[in-house]
């Protein structure tokens, strides 16, 4: 069974934790394995505790939260508010990570799903997301509809890779995509 919530300050070293499982798994041969292998979990906790702690109107941050036989604890979070540019969206999905055995579980469905309803309801019309091109994952988002609208390239860990938005407009879109089966 997963549950999902708004993260408490107590979730931030998990969250870290994912942040780098995820990072590691999912960009090995994409981004330097020193620059992967040099990711602090403890450091990135300290941002995420700084992030739940966010009072901005539109911040959030939301975590995946197992409870059964199968694992207990926090198996995945996203974050995201405004956008932090203006032009693409007004939301934008900062972070969307699960670990690798909790994927194809509906979890990141519902955390879309939880960060879209945040962002309608402090007043976002659409929402987008920044997604590395080469990220294994990134058919998750076309297949909940977003439309790929910028590419841009980025340095990450000294080097270049490319990024893609994707964006959901209007974002009740992405509610429609992200509703539980027997609301589609």
């Amino acid at each position: 069974m997963i549950s999902i919530r708004r993260a408490r300050p107590a979730d931030a070293p998990a969250i870290g934790e994912i942040h780098a499982q995820v990072w590691r798994s999912s960009y090995a041969g994409i981004l330097p394995a020193a620059y992967l292998a040099g990711l602090s979990a403890p450091r990135l906790a300290g941002f995420y505790q700084r992030a739940v702690l966010d009072r901005r109107e539109a911040h959030a941050v939301f975590v995946a939260v197992a409870n059964g036989p199968e694992g207990q604890g926090v198996v995945g979070f996203a974050s995201g508010g405004r956008a932090r540019r203006p032009g693409i969206a007004d939301g934008e999905v900062e972070t969307l990570y699960l670990l690798d055995d909790w994927r194809e579980r509906g979890a990141g469905r519902r955390l879309m799903r939880a960060m879209g309803a945040h962002l309608r309801a402090v007043g976002c019309r659409s929402v987008m997301l920044w997604v590395l091109a080469e990220n294994p994952s990134r058919w998750f988002y076309r297949r909940l509809g977003g439309r790929e609208a910028a590419r841009e390239a980025i340095r990450v860990g000294g080097q270049e890779v490319v990024q893609a938005a994707f964006v959901w407009d209007p974002i009740e879109s992405l509610l429609a995509a992200t509703a539980p089966a027997g609301e589609r």
